[in-house]
């Protein structure tokens, strides 16, 4: 790493900086402005605890077996040098695979209880995060997922950069989720008039970018996408409905 940055994107997974961010980063970085993307949510399931069921399901859609995350790590390599920016995978493991300490249970055992639930044990990640966050380099601006989609890892991580960084950052809207009608309203809170929205237009190149790091996430196209042509076509009408990416800062902090 270097020891400054122009901006740090926190990404809780390996794909959503370059979903949500990814036009933006690469402007930057075609401008020679330094970009480094952190994936908290980058580790290995725990060795000695078997998959849930729920894990099992989603490694059969991603056609990936027990080496997954070393899949998606390398992916997110190949995405990272696309979009020319530094990346960071940290090693809190992905909630699927987080499982209780006291009982040995997953944590999340199904898709709803990843947006509606946050469990005891992972207060401790919270911690855990933040004390990791307070040794990353110098840079001008942190960039924190807007929690659209309640996704427990997004909340997490927005959560702890909250607690370390307060009122500096900016927010940007989680894609895939930030397209779905009112997602992004449901989680202005207490109000949208709180909020200040700066939207950065993108070059059409710089759409483009954002499309091929998006699709070298091989392992998660079938999760969002039936074809590459509805990749493009899913982003481009993203991109055109609010004039590129949007960020958010609170008013309430400013």
């Amino acid at each position: 790493m270097r020891e400054w940055y122009k901006a740090i994107y926190l990404s809780p997974h390996l794909d959503d900086a370059a979903l949500s961010c990814g036009g933006q980063i690469y402007q930057e970085t075609a401008a020679r402005a330094p970009v480094l993307i952190v994936t908290p949510m980058a580790g290995e399931p725990p060795a000695d605890a078997p998959l849930s069921d729920f894990a099992k399901e989603l490694h059969q859609r991603w056609e990936l077996a027990r080496n997954a995350v070393q899949v998606r790590r390398a992916e997110d390599m190949v995405a990272c040098q696309i979009l020319q920016a530094d990346y960071l995978h940290w090693l809190v493991p992905d909630c699927v695979y987080r499982s209780c300490p006291a009982t040995g249970e997953p944590c999340y055992p199904t898709w709803e209880s990843v947006i509606t639930t946050m469990h005891p044990a992972d207060e401790a990640v919270v911690d855990w995060l933040a004390r990791q966050l307070r040794q990353l380099p110098a840079t001008d601006q942190i960039y924190v997922p807007l929690t659209v989609g309640n996704h427990v890892d997004h909340r997490l991580t927005r959560l702890a950069a909250e607690q370390v960084f307060g009122d500096g950052l900016i927010y940007y809207e989680d894609y895939p989720y930030a397209a779905e009608d009112g997602a992004v309203a449901a989680v202005l809170t207490p109000t949208p008039a709180h909020w200040q929205p700066t939207t950065i237009a993108l070059a059409a190149t710089a759409v483009q970018t954002k499309i091929d790091a998006i699709w070298a996430y091989v392992s998660q196209r079938s999760t969002f996408f039936a074809t590459r042509e509805d990749l493009e076509a899913k982003i481009k009408r993203y991109t055109d409905q609010v004039g590129g990416e949007r960020q958010w800062r609170s008013k309430i902090c400013a």
